[in-house]
């Protein structure tokens, strides 16, 4: 070892001793003693040992209670935790332990950890009144290595200045790795090193997207940041291929055959994987048998194969503005799973008998063959609802009356509904925005969803009532935790302001309240706002296996069952349910939980990535309307600016504070506001304002507003 040791390697050996000491039990030791358990044994190095004891003893990591001999100050002198990046390149480190504060990290202490790494950190001995601070001492893993931006090459060197507004540092690629990219084009790099001391990382260019700014391009760029693959493996399509279409005899066997019973899809009208269908039956008896097939995709997508792998890996189909990306390959998504017109296809179901108020008589959980009759797009079914004619007109309203019953007893039962309005745009043969409108949900969408959720709700509890305690069955359930009560009380307090009242008792007396405000709010200007907010304030929807209840359905149980084709913890409940209805014993809970933690963390992600695709839209909208005026109502406040909805198409961005010049402004995050410090005026959240389009940036999916001063 050399003499003079970075401050890296000094790190890096505290760690080491303190360790060493930890598993000690904290017994003072000396560093010779410390050398030896560390299997050190030139003395060259042992001198360092010794160094670090005493600099790190003069900083107060180690106590030295006799002369020579060390032990740690304080056992909570490294914690782990994931990095949260802010804009100016210094960090807080959100620790594992939730108990532990976050952890300052100045940006020249960060040792190149970057925004979402898990990392190590050292933390500093705190001074009175001063928040704990640290520095990074190993990148245990990182959240990801390959990034999208936009490559700008010169004579000798090349570098790709990234997209993400997280990562703060360009990445050099050396011309040896350009891998054909153009300047100026978007591409996805991927960093191979980072050396010590360099300001940059190194990296390659892996896939090069195309010209920026056009559509299919920024398209692209999007799935690629989020991580979603952009094409399936070569052996992953030769699967797909190679299923049959053709339906055999022995496919049929063990089925409930439902091809002569009325039953038809109902989806958007360009949809192409129908993954649903109902089927309508009168009994003798003057009760209603209603079928739930849903795709078996289970049938066709087997355990350990490619097909299957990849299915696991992508966990869901991603939907972006312009287009789907599946999660199984077009041949089974959009073919032999899809439940077209005029074709058998293979189903698994939840087949009820209902009676005309809607209670259910009987249930039945199985694999199915059907026929379907009729393809209807929502709008199709909506006005044989609203006209009461055309096509199945008599099962179509019999199954809306029930839907009807169904929905009230949920609402009864304390559920919640959230109809935020869903904004779509219109665009031309280029992909290009050329007009915004909201999307409306009306009964033929709710009847579809009432079915569907009274499918999910009933397998849940089949399962689940199968075997209690230690018997009880492994399945992946759908779990929704009541919200945080501090949360929903700063939402009372706001909606308050609204003049709507929140009671936040019981459960119930919450789920009462907040309908109460969604039907209130409905069509008013303060909707989108309170509803996100609303939102916002309950807990985060995931896929478990631990038997919780839904609290915003208010169901006691509730798995997902009806939508396989797009979504992977579909399939996996499919399986499940076939192994029990086949008397085979319960499955590895630890395997299906690893499954289910990946499926909602993949859900999140293209969540995220829809956000990004329709932002990429709203900023290209307003391209056209840069120093245009709009009214709007601001949709979040933070310490750096607040956000503006407009109200004429929904597209948001910032006015930041610095642009405002009448004040010095700040934030009141309890009151979800801004105030001016001299004049006290208030800029509150829900407020409507007349703003300008300042500037747009489609890169960065930014656009920012000044404020129009009456």
């Amino acid at each position: 070892m050399a003499k003079k040791k970075s401050s890296q390697i000094k790190l890096v050996l505290t760690q080491l001793i303190s360790d060493v000491l930890e598993k000690n039990n904290n017994e003072a030791l000396n560093y010779k003693q410390v050398s030896a358990k560390l299997n050190i044994t030139d003395n060259e190095s042992r001198e360092t040992i010794l160094e670090v004891l005493k600099e790190q003893a003069h900083k107060g990591i180690f106590a030295e209670p006799e002369k020579g001999k060390f032990k740690l100050k304080d056992l909570k002198t490294f914690i782990t935790g994931k990095v949260d990046m802010t804009a100016d390149g210094a960090a807080f480190i959100i620790p594992d332990d939730e108990f532990e504060k976050d952890v300052f990290v100045s940006a020249r202490k960060l040792h190149n950890a970057l925004h979402g790494d898990k990392v190590k950190v050292y933390i500093y001995a705190k001074k009175s009144g001063r928040k704990n601070e640290g520095e990074v001492v190993e990148i245990i893993q990182r959240l990801k290595t390959d990034f999208i931006g936009v490559i700008k090459i010169s004579e000798r060197f090349a570098f790709v200045s990234i997209d993400d507004k997280k990562m703060l540092h360009d990445i050099f690629v050396p011309l040896t790795d350009l891998m054909g990219a153009k300047n100026g084009q978007k591409v996805q790099v991927s960093i191979t090193d980072w050396p010590e001391g360099a300001k940059n990382p190194i990296g390659k260019i892996i896939n090069i997207l195309g010209t920026q700014g056009e559509n299919n391009t920024e398209m692209n760029a999007i799935l690629a940041q989020y991580g979603f693959p952009l094409s399936f493996p070569s052996e992953v399509e030769k699967e797909a291929d190679a299923i049959s279409e053709e339906i055999t005899e022995a496919d049929l066997k063990d089925r409930k055959d439902f091809r002569d019973t009325v039953t038809f899809t109902i989806d958007p009208a360009d949809a192409k994987d129908f993954d649903d269908a109902i089927s309508f039956k009168k009994l003798p008896n003057g009760n209603y048998e209603i079928g739930v097939h849903i795709a078996d995709v289970s049938h066709y997508v087997q355990p350990k194969t490619y097909l299957d792998k990849e299915a696991y890996s992508r966990a869901t189909s991603v939907y972006l503005v312009d287009r789907v990306i599946p999660m199984l390959p077009e041949r089974l998504s959009n073919g032999v799973c899809s439940l077209r017109p005029d074709e058998d296809k293979l189903c698994f179901a939840a087949v009820f008998e209902l009676d005309d108020k809607a209670n259910i008589i009987t249930e039945w959980f199985g694999r199915t063959a059907i026929h379907s009759n009729r393809r209807f797009s929502y709008e199709e079914a909506q006005e044989v609802l609203e006209n009461k004619e055309g096509d199945y007109a008599e099962e179509l309203l019999k199954l809306n009356e029930l839907a009807y019953i169904l929905r009230d007893q949920k609402f009864k039962n304390g559920a919640i509904s959230f109809e935020s309005t869903e904004v779509k745009f219109k665009l031309d043969e280029k992909g290009k925005p050329v007009g915004v409108y909201v999307k409306e949900r009306k009964d033929a969408h709710k009847l579809i969803e009432d079915f569907m959720l009274l499918a999910n709700k009933k397998v849940a509890e089949f399962i689940a009532k199968k075997g209690k305690g230690k018997a009880k069955y492994t399945f992946v359930y759908r779990s929704h935790d009541s919200p945080n009560l501090e949360n929903l009380g700063n939402f009372a307090l706001f909606a308050a302001r609204f003049g709507y009242k929140i009671n936040t008792k019981t459960d119930k007396d919450i789920a009462k309240s907040l309908n109460f405000l969604m039907e209130d709010v409905e069509g008013k200007k303060e909707q989108n706002v309170l509803t996100q907010l609303a939102i916002r304030s309950m807990a985060k929807a995931v896929y478990t296996t631990k038997k919780t209840s839904h609290y915003g359905l208010a169901f006691d149980h509730y798995t997902h069952f009806t939508s396989p084709i797009r979504r992977y913890p579909d399939v996996m409940v499919h399986r499940l349910l076939a192994a029990y209805l086949n008397g085979e014993r319960s499955a590895n809970a630890e395997e299906y939980e690893t499954a289910a933690s990946h499926s909602s963390a993949m859900e999140k992600r293209a969540a995220d990535a829809e956000r990004a695709s329709i932002k990429y839209k709203q900023v290209e909208y307003l391209e056209e309307n840069v120093g245009s005026l709009f009214m709007g109502i601001i949709s979040g406040v933070t310490e750096w600016g607040m956000y503006v909805e407009l109200i004429e198409n929904k597209c948001e961005g910032m006015i930041r504070l610095k642009d405002i010049t009448d004040d010095f402004y700040v934030l009141d995050e309890k009151n979800y506001c801004i105030v001016g410090q001299r004049k006290k005026k208030k800029y509150q959240l829900g407020d409507e304002v007349k703003v300008k389009v300042k500037r747009v940036d489609l890169s960065k999916r930014q656009i920012d507003f000044s404020l129009v001063q009456e």
